[in-house]
């Protein structure tokens, strides 16, 4: 069920996504300071890309002081924005029965959007 899941994901616009965050993350690359940016978009493209069957979970230093500093300056920046339009996807999809799973996906992808650090993809 997850392949077909995925499948159907891909062929409905998480291909898009997933090269839109790659972009994102070559351009965020370019800087020096950006990198870490940059490392964070590919995590989330990855999950883009095939979201059923992974998982986001706390890294151990979850709640570090350096994880923390980076999530206020990714939410300030974009983090934010990114996040509300996974939140805005997500209701769309769960309008009807046969989307709520792709709502849900959405969902997911905004908790990770909205604090990127600290967290890996299982």
């Amino acid at each position: 069920m997850k392949t077909l899941g995925n499948i159907i994901w891909l062929v409905f616009g998480g291909l898009l996504i997933a090269i839109e965050y790659c972009i994102a993350s070559l351009l965020l690359m370019i800087t020096i300071v950006g990198i870490p940016f940059g490392i964070q978009t590919l995590k989330i493209g990855l999950l883009a890309l095939w979201p059923f069957g992974s998982k986001v979970i706390d890294n151990g230093n979850a709640g570090g002081c350096l994880s923390m500093f980076m999530n206020v300056i990714w939410i300030l920046i974009g983090g934010i924005w990114i996040s509300l339009s996974h939140l805005l996807f997500g209701v769309f999809f769960c309008i009807t029965i046969i989307g709520i799973p792709f709502g849900l996906q959405h969902f997911k992808m905004a908790a990770l959007a909205l604090t990127p650090f600290g967290k890996i993809i299982v």
